[in-house]
């Protein structure tokens, strides 16, 4: 059994600022700052590459457009499908993203509706912007779970492994941890090795979508429902698998696609 550590969430306070109270650096968007530098360092990286049809200004922009996406539509959906006790207490508190409280599904949303529009501006098609984009939200994945670990939220069931933590007494599962492995680490090694060279137009996008929504799917028998939801049927049934599902399904049939249209990715200005 290990110990929780009980992090302070707040990583940095300065002030009072301006007589408005202290200046408070919270980890949680920390880890969504570094989750997104880390990400535009690798689309830099991978613009790079021989015959690829992106430039920096396009990495700087989708990037720009995709951070925007992640923070509307991730705290929109959460607010669609998780928040309803938290938002009914005081409105204002959809603001508060410091305190946790950011849907992947809900940003993935947001990412699409981003990706489109930079799409339709920069004059790229959008399966090719998606293919682009699918191998960086495992790194925002990352560090997001780690900074639910620090906020001590979305934890797993109580067990008796080990590696559980005993958190205010009860020794849980660190569902959080075992997310960031798997929808992680695990996700984004997957679909940016299978995004190293030339693939058919959506394969990467659907993988992607098969990768996260089967790890997803698999790690919420050892996380919690949110208190407020609970189950959906018979005990085991999440919203998360519920969200979850359609995600492998779509994945499949991009990737049978993709491999009977064998469209050439114009990601790549070179022959494929």
């Amino acid at each position: 059994m290990l110990t929780y550590p009980h992090i302070n969430p707040i990583a940095i306070s300065i002030g009072p600022v301006f007589g408005l109270g202290p200046l408070r650096v919270h980890w949680y968007g920390l880890m969504y700052l570094i989750g997104f530098v880390v990400a535009w360092w690798l689309a830099r990286y991978r613009a790079k590459q021989p015959g690829s049809t992106w430039t920096a200004l396009d990495i700087d922009d989708l990037i720009f457009y995709s951070a925007i996406g992640v923070i509307i539509g991730g705290r929109v959906g959460w607010c669609i499908f998780y928040g309803h006790d938290v938002i009914a207490e005081n409105w204002l508190n959809v603001f508060h993203i410091w305190d946790g409280g950011m849907s992947f599904h809900g940003g993935m949303a947001g990412v699409l509706v981003a990706g489109a529009i930079f799409a339709k501006v920069k004059h790229k098609l959008i399966p090719d912007v998606f293919d682009f984009l699918a191998p960086l939200p495992g790194i925002g994945l990352l560090f997001g779970r780690l900074g639910n670990f620090i906020n001590g939220e979305l934890w797993g069931k109580p067990t008796t492994v080990p590696w559980g933590f005993n958190f205010n007494g009860v020794v849980r599962h660190p569902s959080q941890l075992y997310e960031a492995c798997l929808e992680g680490i695990l996700l984004f090694t997957v679909v940016w090795l299978f995004s190293s060279r030339p693939r058919p137009r959506l394969a990467i996008s659907g993988l992607f979508l098969i990768v996260y929504g089967t790890s997803r799917f698999f790690l919420e028998f050892w996380r919690l429902p949110d208190e407020h939801i609970g189950y959906l049927w018979d005990g085991w049934l999440t919203m998360g698998q519920v969200l979850s599902f359609p995600m492998i399904i779509i994945g499949i049939i991009f990737m049978l696609y993709a491999y009977r249209a064998r469209t050439p990715s114009g990601n790549f200005a070179v022959a494929q």
